[in-house]
């Protein structure tokens, strides 16, 4: 593959999509008042709105075309743990816990073993979450959907005085990256595009380890960062990220101040492959995918030693004036 492929290339430009979201949020100017007021304005990870001595948080989110993958495997019983996992690691971004989940499954057809799977992994994501599954909602659309989509809302509380927005941020402070279980569940679309377009099939063993598939590792399920959620409860922590799609893009949620990662987490041996398969350039790749870093916590010097080892985490860099820069590479 001679041309270098970028996310836009395979059908998603996450500008195009900042202007959608921009469009999409324009109007919505009416807040409620008193009980359940907005205490943050949409863009961060998580919602929160005022409950009394404590704020509820929201998040909702979907597995994204992870599940064509899934589907072309016939394994779908890591898919829920995907969908609560995207949920979770969000209302963690901002300090909140999780306390319950709704899911939305859209289906083209019924299957008995498919739908079994599906709960197989709900139901061990919200164990992992520590939290209850209220109920959700099954869609039957034939002529909408083609195969499945899932998708889910969680909700969570945080004290007030716990809530982390990422106003406290502030030079020197430290990085501490957590590593991800793989891919997780963002930039599907260009992983697809670049595996579809290889002289590999998703049932093909990895080149690099032949006991797994390609589509096994790729369809590793979503770490769920709970050791995140107990540790800003023993440690000074200014902000938290949860590196999804756009990769460290995302970091614009939590500061505007510059994020010099010098030593970031090596990336596991997938993310090597895709790049190589798809000739996808440095850049690009910490633009799209996580690169081996699921999620970022950010605290005071004093804290940063002791931070990596309670989440087994590792010290990636400092907060600076401006930009987001890993080693040599300028992400924007």
């Amino acid at each position: 593959m001679d041309k270098k492929l970028t996310y836009a290339d395979s059908g998603v430009d996450i500008h195009q999509e900042e202007s959608t979201i921009g469009n999409l949020t324009g109007d919505m100017t009416y807040t409620r008042e008193g009980l359940g007021a907005p205490m943050t304005s949409i863009g961060h990870y998580a919602g929160l709105m005022d409950f009394g001595d404590f704020a509820l948080a929201m998040a909702t989110d979907g597995v994204g075309s992870k599940v064509l993958i899934a589907n072309e495997m016939e394994k779908w019983d890591t898919m829920g743990i995907d969908c609560i996992a995207m949920n979770v690691n969000d209302l963690i971004a901002i300090g909140a816990e999780p306390i319950s989940f709704v899911d939305y499954l859209a289906i083209e057809k019924h299957s008995d073993e498919f739908a079994r799977q599906i709960g197989v992994g709900l139901a061990k994501g919200a164990e992992i979450s520590r939290m209850s599954i209220l109920g959700g909602e099954t869609a039957t659309l034939p002529e909408i959907v083609k195969g499945f989509d899932l998708a889910g809302t969680c909700l969570g509380k945080v004290d007030k005085d716990a809530i982390i927005t990422g106003e406290k941020v502030a030079e020197g402070d430290v990085l501490v990256g957590v590593p991800s279980s793989g891919v997780h569940s963002n930039g599907y679309t260009l992983v697809r595009k670049i595996i579809e377009n290889s002289k590999y099939s998703y049932h093909d063993p990895l080149p690099y380890d032949s006991s797994r598939t390609i589509g096994e590792e790729l369809l590793t399920p979503t770490r769920i960062y709970m050791e995140v959620l107990d540790t800003i409860r023993k440690c000074e922590v200014h902000g938290l990220a949860h590196i999804t799609g756009s990769g460290l893009l995302k970091l614009r949620r939590v500061s505007e101040l510059g994020f010099d990662i010098t030593d970031p987490i090596e990336p596991p041996e997938i993310f090597r492959f895709l790049q190589k398969e798809g000739n996808v350039e440095e850049l690009e790749m910490y633009r799209t995918f996580n690169m081996g870093m699921g999620f970022l916590l950010i605290v005071p010097p004093h804290e940063a030693q002791k931070v990596a080892e309670i989440v087994d985490g590792k010290i990636v860099g400092r907060i600076t004036e401006k930009d987001i820069r890993v080693k040599d590479l300028i992400i924007e």
